[in-house]
């Protein structure tokens, strides 16, 4: 069981009818009510973390600077979230830390200088 596993008491209000109902759920199933709520709140946020519009959301609080990259892992995932953080240095116009290839001439023999207008050469 890793760190992240390790069960953590939480304790909430909810309405008296829907507690009823969840340990009549529970004892149909033989089952214990914690195992009932840990799997309802598991499948809530896998659905919703699948969602389109959910995504759109987090990638755009991402963006605008109002979510860290650590919250957004946790909310959409690993994989995803370093894709926002690349297409977030390319919004933001960050280079990425890319060494130029030294052993590839890319003009070839076939190199031309421009006059720009303003006395420079390129």
């Amino acid at each position: 069981m890793s760190a992240s596993d390790k069960p953590r008491r939480v304790h909430f209000q909810s309405p008296e009818y829907l507690v009823e109902r969840l340990d009549a759920i529970a004892a149909l199933f033989d089952k214990d009510r914690t195992d009932l709520l840990v799997e309802a709140i598991r499948e809530y946020i896998e659905d919703t973390a699948d969602s389109e519009t959910f995504q759109e959301l987090v990638a755009t609080k991402y963006y605008d600077d109002q979510l860290e990259f650590e919250t957004v892992k946790q909310l959409v995932g690993a994989e995803t979230a370093q894709r926002l953080r690349l297409l977030k240095a390319d919004l933001e116009g960050e280079p990425f830390d890319l060494v130029a290839p030294t052993d590839v001439d890319i003009y070839g023999d076939d190199a031309t200088t421009v006059e720009t207008g303003d006395g420079d050469e390129r």
